[in-house]
């Protein structure tokens, strides 16, 4: 059975070796920033540079491993019904908000649900430089190297699928974004299967 996490929130919890996380968007155009750290060791973290270095590409998909600050393994995707996900921008922030949309009183934004969320955990906003963004469509123009948000493509009922490769703790949320999920805010669902 899924749970939900509602919009502009966040959640953590463990993900056993072998489990598989399920990330659903229930309603689409949703966005699920995604954070994953070593149980054993949370100073061991996700890294979308080694994950590009060792890929040779961006965009993540079936098949694909996202690697650690340390060249291990964590996650791999064995489903995916969208195809286009972010691997390059950071979670939102209060300062995302005062600086991108120009906020006075900002959201705090998928970093500070993190935080909240992982900080039983021991891990605090130093530790997380990046997120893989579920759902999020991020165009780049191969260029001039500008980059471009998107309405994310996920319909109702998207989803996709990691196997976790170690013991780990994971972060995920509704992203809180406006442009990342096309100027509404909406639930995402996971489940953890066997």
């Amino acid at each position: 059975m899924s749970e939900v996490i509602p919009p502009r929130s966040g959640r953590a919890f463990r993900l056993g070796k072998g489990a598989r996380l399920k990330v659903i968007d229930p309603q689409g155009e949703q966005v699920a920033d995604l954070f994953a750290a070593f149980a054993g060791d949370t100073a061991e973290v996700m890294s979308s540079g080694r994950t590009f270095d060792y890929l040779e590409k961006i965009y993540l998909s079936v098949g694909d491993t996202i690697y650690s600050n340390r060249s291990q393994p964590l996650l791999t995707i064995l489903e995916d019904t969208v195809g286009r996900h972010d691997f390059l921008l950071t979670p939102c922030s209060a300062d995302t908000f005062r600086i991108i949309y120009g906020d006075r009183d900002p959201h705090r934004g998928c970093l500070g649900n993190l935080v909240e969320a992982l900080a039983p955990y021991g891990i605090g906003a130093n530790a997380i430089p990046a997120c893989f963004n579920i759902f999020m469509n991020v165009e780049l123009d191969g260029v001039t190297g500008k980059i471009a948000v998107k309405p994310p493509l996920s319909k109702a009922s998207g989803f996709i699928v990691f196997r976790a490769e170690q013991d780990l703790i994971i972060g995920l949320t509704a992203c809180s974004a406006p442009q990342s999920n096309n100027y509404s805010f909406k639930p995402i669902e996971f489940e953890i299967l066997p």
